[in-house]
């Protein structure tokens, strides 16, 4: 599935880019027990190499580090890049590409395990980023993709996760299709809670399907397969009723916070998330109804929302401003995030998708 239209990547991934994965501590725990997973199935070691596309800011290639395997970050953001070398990780900083990976590939640098964590859905040109990571897999390699499930988008009504960044919306038989012109086959998947439903696709090269691909890892892939085939993803009754789903969302959470206006409740937004956005501006929520937004990353304070333009203020001004009630923006990392404030104020959570609720 994807969109008809669609900024330029470099328009998106500028030296400005805000956002550093290492902000979320459950996203940093989920990357810390990926690389011991994977450490574990492939046997790594000192010897081995390990290769990131988008590798943001060293998130997870420095517990691979920390371990004594030789790593390399691919990642096309200044901001996020220097920060990985702040951390003695390796960075190239370019878009990856076919080109790219010949290049690696002509220097002998070809990796034993290929990661790529919410990337695919980034990518303009996602055949030819398929055919360079199949350049770069050495014989007998693993990768792993991670990108949010389009089965889980549509039954969670999760339209937030649909702008500018994301040029598809993916599921196991669209990605099974593109690996498998590139030369590449699936070998086992994951379901995965993290991003509101993600699948955590394994692959390798057609002709090492055997080595690695077992009975239990096949009943994995039939049974995702089947879900999604039992929802008729290709087709198009699953999307039938869905912008009704959204528009009811927008409808909710604005009687919310207008009824929160009329009997003087302060309502404020947490976490300054591309998702939160696209709600934001689709409910045509501004200012006057939610006054400000906070987060964690200093890289985002003191700047405003694109669009509704409600300024963006640090944790510390946030709790000062005592609000009654919290709009969570990022509702996946909700749980993490009412943690974090639970013991600092009074305030109740929200979120508004699927459908607005207090948690």
């Amino acid at each position: 599935m994807q969109l008809p239209t669609h900024a330029e990547a470099h328009e998106l991934f500028t030296p400005e880019y805000a956002y550093f994965s290492s902000t979320s501590i459950s996203w940093c725990d989920h990357a810390r027990a990926y690389v011991s997973n994977a450490i574990e199935r492939l046997s790594l070691n000192k010897n081995s190499f390990v290769v990131e596309i988008g590798s943001n800011d060293g998130y997870l290639l420095q517990y691979v580090k920390a371990k004594g395997i030789k790593c390399l970050g691919i990642e096309p953001t200044t901001a996020t890049a220097t920060a990985s070398r702040s951390k003695g990780i390796e960075t190239i900083e370019k878009f990856f590409c076919s080109q790219l990976a010949n290049e690696l590939a002509s220097m002998g640098r070809q990796a034993d395990l290929v990661v790529a964590n919410n990337v695919l859905a980034h990518v303009p040109d996602i055949n030819d980023f398929m055919l360079g990571v199949t350049t770069l897999l050495k014989p007998n390699g693993l990768v792993s993709f991670e990108f949010p499930h389009l089965l889980e988008l549509i039954k969670g009504n999760q339209f937030d996760t649909i702008y500018h960044e994301h040029y598809s919306y993916l599921s196991l038989q669209i990605v099974e299709r593109i690996a498998l012109i590139a030369g590449l086959v699936i070998i086992d998947v994951q379901e995965l809670p993290t991003h509101g439903g993600t699948l955590r696709l394994w692959l390798t090269h057609k002709d090492d399907f055997d080595h690695w691909c077992g009975p239990a890892q096949q009943r994995a892939i039939d049974f995702v397969r089947s879900k999604e085939i039992d929802a008729q993803l290709e087709s198009a009754i699953p999307y039938i009723g869905f912008q009704k789903c959204a528009l009811q969302a927008k409808l909710s959470l604005l009687e919310f916070l207008v009824q929160a206006s009329q009997h003087g409740r302060r309502v404020l937004g947490y976490g300054a998330a591309a998702k939160g956005n696209t709600l934001l501006n689709y409910s045509g929520i501004k200012s006057d109804l939610l006054e400000f937004v906070a987060d964690l990353a200093p890289s985002k304070q003191g700047r405003y929302m694109p669009g509704s333009h409600i300024p963006i203020i640090s944790v510390d001004e946030f709790l000062d401003r005592d609000p009654h009630d919290i709009l969570l923006l990022p509702w996946n990392l909700s749980k993490e995030i009412k943690q974090q404030l639970a013991h600092k104020t009074k305030a109740r959570f929200y979120k508004a998708i699927p459908d607005l609720c207090c948690i």
